[in-house]
């Protein structure tokens, strides 16, 4: 009897297992397509430029381009606001569902656009709408996503199923280069810049149209259940602040401000790393724009490989260690690695010297979305997550190509590796203060008030 009762355990656990990850590859492949679309339009804005403003000076139609993509970060806090608490009130799998119709009709509207020449101003105007969609479907992307993985994972590995956020974010940004690159073999200049470039947003939107379908059978989150049948959406006239509202969410000032700290060194970092880098190698070290693009590509790739064995490293030593790591190898790794890349344009010392900072920021990356998702309760999580995450990311990480720049055009470009070690010291001493948030229990018992 004892055996037959210990074959059925195992049976069942057998079963969960393959419920988590059958529902955590259907919420992967999602972010990955979100992130997808929205490195979609940085990777292909060279051959667009031209189609949605007046014809005229190439830098100028390129400078309205990043306006527009500006815009659609500075939707990301509301995106983060919007879906949080929709996510908190409605449900995990409604959130994720809505996050990935928005990205496909804004991809739809960019693919769809007709050029500035035949339909004049509505061009940019329909571009900006797109724009606006796609930043406030990856807002909400990500803390929901953050929020759904952590729940749905198995006490104990977290950190590993949790990992494969960053893993997905990456790849999506991969996915939009490695397809510049084989549309760049296939297309000639002129057929990229006429129709070729609307292929890749063509590619998002169906994407995004699979995912929706996938989602639409993913489990909801067992804590979201447990605590909607708990808490109830509750009448905000009884007194108590409604599940998933701002009201709710400043009851939790510590754990907000432990995600701005802990976000801050990190996104600048990460940013500094992936987005900024190869403009670096290109503009500062001399390296030719392809020779610059595969650096980035294989460094990437290492990266992605790097999540899932860091998460799972956290899982056996704890999330604050892997901070606090991050945290000091961070602040000391920033000034040389990048004085020594800013002299040479030799490509395999160049990918070191990118590829050794990656390593670091997979010390954060990698967990980063399960130790915000551990600090708030339930009933508040996804917008816990969202909001201040978001907020911070605009800041520093939207800003970061902006402020290297700037500190270039002013002759003190090295003033920006100082910028980024002071941001990175800051958070370290986030991580060294903070309580750990993981001990392998059920995710409701390590939310601290």
């Amino acid at each position: 009897m004892a055996t037959q009762n210990t074959t059925v355990r195992a049976q069942k656990s057998r079963h969960d297992e393959r419920r988590v990850v059958s529902n955590i590859v259907r919420g992967s492949i999602g972010n990955l397509i979100e992130w997808y679309d929205w490195y979609a339009y940085t990777a292909f804005s060279i051959y667009f430029a031209a189609v949605f403003f007046p014809s005229g000076d190439q830098t100028a139609q390129l400078l309205n381009t990043a306006a527009v993509f500006a815009v659609g970060f500075l939707m990301r806090p509301v995106g983060g606001w919007v879906l949080g608490r929709y996510a908190d009130r409605r449900g995990r799998r409604a959130a994720l569902t809505l996050s990935v119709t928005l990205m496909a009709v804004g991809s739809l509207i960019v693919a769809l656009t007709p050029s500035y020449g035949s339909i004049g101003i509505a061009a940019p105007v329909l571009l900006v709408a797109a724009r606006l969609l796609q930043g406030l479907s990856v807002g909400g992307e990500y803390s929901t996503s953050a929020t759904y993985m952590s729940e749905v994972a198995s006490p104990g590995r977290r950190g590993y199923y949790s990992s494969f956020q960053y893993v997905t974010l990456i790849a999506g940004q991969l996915t939009a280069l490695g397809l510049q690159i084989v549309l760049q073999q296939v297309l000639s200049t002129a057929q990229m810049e006429a129709w070729g470039w609307r292929i890749a947003f063509v590619v998002g939107a169906a994407g995004a149209i699979v995912v929706l379908w996938l989602r639409r059978g993913m489990d909801e989150s067992e804590s979201f259940e447990r605590a909607a049948a708990e808490d109830g959406d509750r009448d905000p006239k009884d007194g108590g602040p409604a599940r998933g509202s701002l009201r709710m969410l400043l009851s939790y000032p510590r754990q907000c401000m432990v995600v701005v700290g802990l976000t801050m060194g990190g996104t600048l970092f990460f940013y500094t790393y992936t987005t900024y880098l190869q403009k670096f190698m290109v503009n500062t070290s001399g390296i030719a724009k392809p020779t610059a693009a595969w650096i980035n590509f294989s460094a990437l790739v290492v990266f992605v490989v790097l999540q899932p064995v860091m998460g799972l490293l956290s899982d056996r030593v704890g999330r604050r260690p892997m901070l606090i790591a991050f945290g000091a190898l961070g602040a000391v790794v920033v000034v040389p690695s990048l004085t020594l890349l800013s002299h040479t344009s030799d490509p395999v010392y160049a990918f070191l010297l990118m590829l050794v900072p990656l390593a670091v920021a997979s010390l954060y990356t990698s967990i980063s979305a399960v130790v915000k998702a551990e600090l708030f309760p339930t009933s508040i999580r996804a917008l816990g997550v969202g909001l201040p995450y978001a907020l911070t990311v605009a800041v520093f990480g939207g800003t970061a190509e902006y402020v290297a720049l700037w500190f270039k055009n002013a002759g003190h470009e090295s003033w920006y590796f100082y910028y980024v070690t002071a941001c990175v010291l800051i958070s370290l001493l986030v991580y060294i203060r903070m309580r750990e948030t993981s001990d392998g229990s059920p995710l409701e018992t390590e939310a601290r008030n």
